[in-house]
């Protein structure tokens, strides 16, 4: 039998539904972002990176950069196995508790990775409460909704940050069943932010824990970080925070934080955290040295916000089809995949700028498009020469504008 048929015909089907994926070879400058190295087939140039999640630069600070050497210098590389046979490194346990520390927790638990942390956190909680009925918002991303599918439970649907729909399947599933309400804080691909309040109004009222994910928001938004449960002040009426190191953080890893009990159980009995390896001692070094930075500076996420609204006003301004976004997250609303590739393919190779296109089934068919995410490096140079490039490309494609270009002052 040719097995590798299927293998083909499944890529083919990518091909013509225009999803194919294509990696760029990129190679970060330490102390240069968001400048990179691209290795293409035709050799190597400088190319400036749009889109990356390393939102606040913290992957080449000095401090996380420092702790991660000294850390792998004294102790070695790798974790020597699972917590449960290897035991639980140092540095590990440093972690958890900043973790624990910056979202106003008991406990916190690490896992590989933020998909990770969601699809073994959420199923693990579930399966462990009785008759549990978990609701779910519509544009939950794909690690919540596998471990939403993993829990075995019922589910239920409510449409994106709708508390009324929300409310009536809390009252329809009655007063003694369990619920576990599941949402994000920040929605990454159109930049809106969950009505965090309302959401934790309703889960007092109708007897349901509330499980967050502030991927996208720890490190950036609240005080010192702790995303934008802190910011809007609702961070103690929250049940369970997820949370991810491979962002605001600049490392690897995800982790759940919440009472002390929840913590063990998921502890206890997540296959997902039993049976894989620990994240090595380096680079929950650098982790921690990252959180602490940004407990007490705010520079970053000042600067941060600044360079956002100003990506906003530039590309606005110019007629270009920004989505609108309170956030940091600057989507450009393409609508077609085969276009939204060939303005990623031309900005790259024409411009020397790094955007991926964002096509089905990351957003729905239609609503394609490029997902910008300035940083506290991108300066006032690189934010006009991204709008000239985003011009010639739109004017190559045939795409419209929402208004004719400023004139040049």
């Amino acid at each position: 039998m040719n097995y590798s048929q299927f293998f083909n015909s499944a890529l083919n089907r990518l091909h013509d539904e225009r999803r194919y994926r294509v990696f760029a070879d990129l190679e970060r400058i330490a102390g240069r972002f968001p400048h990179a190295t691209w290795h293409s087939p035709k050799g190597s140039r400088n190319v400036v990176i749009w889109c990356s999640n390393d939102y606040l630069g913290m992957g080449q600070h000095p401090k996380v950069v420092g702790a991660m050497v000294e850390t792998a210098t004294r102790v070695g590389t790798g974790a020597g196995g699972t917590r449960n046979i290897a035991g639980t490194h140092h540095p590990l346990v440093q972690l958890e508790g900043e973790l624990a520390d910056l979202h106003g927790k008991e406990a916190s638990l690490l896992f590989t990775s933020g998909y990770v942390s969601n699809q073994t956190g959420i199923s693990t909680l579930a399966k462990l409460i009785p008759n549990c009925l978990i609701l779910s918002d519509a544009l939950n991303h794909n690690s919540m909704i596998e471990g939403v599918r993993q829990a075995g439970c019922e589910r239920q649907i409510f449409r994106h940050n709708d508390v009324a729909h929300l409310e009536e399947l809390l009252i329809a599933a009655g007063p003694d069943r369990p619920k576990l309400i599941v949402c994000e804080s920040l929605y990454s691909m159109d930049g809106d932010v969950a009505p965090l309040g309302k959401i934790c109004d309703l889960a007092e009222t109708y007897g349901a824990m509330t499980y967050v994910d502030e991927v996208h928001a720890v490190g950036m938004y609240g005080p010192r970080g702790g995303g934008i449960a802190e910011r809007d002040g609702v961070m103690h009426r929250v049940d369970i925070v997820e949370g991810t190191l491979a962002k605001a953080f600049g490392c690897l890893g995800g982790y759940i934080a919440g009472k002390a009990e929840v913590i063990d159980a998921v502890r206890s009995y997540a296959p997902g955290f039993i049976f894989t390896t620990a994240l090595p001692p380096a680079i929950c070094s650098a982790a921690t040295a990252a959180i602490r930075h940004l407990k007490t500076s705010n520079w970053e996420r000042e600067r941060h916000q600044d360079r956002a609204a100003r990506t906003k006003a530039i590309l606005t301004a110019a007629g270009l089809p920004v989505m609108s976004s309170d956030t940091h997250i600057v989507p450009l609303f393409v609508g077609d995949p085969e276009k939204c590739k060939r303005a990623s393919d031309m900005l790259l190779e024409d411009h020397g700028i790094y955007i991926q296109p964002i096509n089905y089934p990351t957003v729905a068919k239609g609503t394609e498009r490029l997902r910008i995410t300035p940083s506290p490096y991108h300066d006032d140079g690189l934010i006009d020469a991204l709008a000239e490039a985003l011009l010639q490309v739109w004017d190559r494609l045939g795409l419209p504008l929402h208004q004719k270009p400023l004139a040049a002052e």
